[in-house]
């Protein structure tokens, strides 16, 4: 059994890392001595070093001394449909993938390809912010369908899909596609398979595609699993296409390498068509040997880890707001490294929050309006527990300040 790594914290400022050395937002300004100082708790990116057998595998590669354009062969794919199949229990064929240079460029070929200019594509919001770039870059037309909140017996709150708004939605025939969000990012939402199942059969219904990003399908605390929307059945599987990649999982998204998946041949063409119009149908040639080296029995161990220290802090998280922030309720984590967090009680716009948390506070948080809701801010506990345990410190500081400002 290997032992891994995830509490020393590597120094990332000045690699050009964007979440360490990013432009601070507009009207934040800090000495240099400041920015040093400054938390990172936003962008979702972890600061743990990727699993040895990934890092082995690119070695290697680097080793070769050569490095032209990459075409990916078939332990590429061969890994892909193996880690579904034997993972999560999906088999995926070779002829129906292809692969680019990440899951929101596939997101955009994918619209571009099956929706025409206008047509709607239908979000549940909140949700993660480039479905609306992708969206408004394909020349098609957002639709919200806007989650329902429920708060939970424990203090904590969760969020379901709005079927009723859903149908109403997908009846309209001017919208062509459902945007899913499988693990949903940032309600952290791992849908079950009656939900999922619900949705598919709407879409089936009235003629609309399902495009499911599940991007973040491997962030799950031990004990759970999430259901692939084409693991469904077969009618479920021909009206889908699914964006999946290990960057998120593994922690390598700078190596740009994501698969897109469907059984329609005419839609695998037209999308393909898309890749090779835009140019962004190469990609490195670490892509391929890092997905699949993490697609392998030392990469699952590697995940179990990694998934056990993003639970380890955020209980951290939870514990810390009952006891010091009552008023911020916090959202049930079920997949992904990314807690939602109520600051409505602060009556303040969350970009604001983000400003100030990080100008006084050093601690660098997401603001929900960048994913449609103004009421919520966005914290990555994916980190070293001693980095998050400052941090979450840090951001508990700073909320109790503003809402003691807020209620002088």
């Amino acid at each position: 059994m290997n032992i891994f790594n995830f509490e020393t914290l590597i120094d990332r400022r000045g690699s050009g890392c964007y979440k360490w050395d990013a432009d601070l937002p507009e009207g934040v300004v800090l000495t240099e001595e400041e920015r040093a100082d400054v938390i990172p708790l936003w962008v979702a990116d972890m600061d743990f070093p990727v699993a040895p057998c990934v890092l082995e595998a690119m070695q290697k590669r680097l080793d070769h001394g050569i490095f032209g354009y990459v075409k990916p062969m078939e332990p590429y794919f061969n890994a892909v449909v193996d880690w579904f199949r034997d993972r999560h229990g999906v088999t995926f064929r070779r002829d129906s993938m292809l692969y680019t240079t990440g899951v929101i460029p596939a997101t955009a070929a994918t619209l571009k390809a099956l929706a025409g200019p206008g047509e709607g594509v239908i979000v549940q919001t909140p949700v993660y912010n480039h479905f609306f770039s992708s969206i408004k870059n394909s020349g098609c037309r957002q639709v919200d369908s806007i989650l329902i909140r429920r708060d939970l017996p424990d203090g904590r709150f969760t969020y379901d899909m709005d079927f009723d708004d859903l149908d109403a939605k997908c009846a309209d025939p001017a919208n062509r596609i459902l945007l899913l969000c499988n693990p949903h990012n940032p309600a952290g939402r791992l849908w079950t398979r009656d939900e999922l199942r619900r949705a598919g059969e709407i879409a089936l219904r009235h003629g609309v595609v399902v495009v499911s990003d599940e991007i973040h399908c491997e962030i799950v605390p031990q004990g759970s699993s999430y259901t692939p929307f084409a693991s469904l059945g077969e009618e479920f599987a021909h009206n889908s296409v699914t964006l999946v990649s290990p960057s998120k999982s593994f922690n390598f998204a700078g190596l740009k390498m994501a698969t897109i998946i469907t059984d329609r041949p005419l839609w695998l063409q037209a999308i393909d068509h898309i890749i090779n119009v835009y140019e962004i149908c190469d990609v490195n040639p670490f892509g391929p040997v890092a997905t699949i080296a993490a697609y392998s029995d030392e990469g699952a161990q590697w995940l179990a880890g990694m998934n056990n220290v993003v639970r380890r802090n955020y209980d951290a998280l939870l514990a810390a707001f009952r006891k010091e922030l009552p008023a911020f309720p916090v959202a049930d984590l079920q997949a992904t490294y990314l807690v939602w967090v109520d600051t409505s009680v602060l009556k303040m716009p969350s970009v604001e929050i983000e400003k100030a948390l990080l100008h006084f506070d050093r601690v660098w948080i997401n603001a929900g309006s960048m994913y449609g809701d103004d009421n919520f801010i966005r914290i990555n506990v994916a980190c070293p527990p001693k980095m998050f345990d400052k941090g979450l410190a840090r951001v508990v500081s700073g909320l109790k300040r503003l809402e003691t400002i807020k209620n002088a």
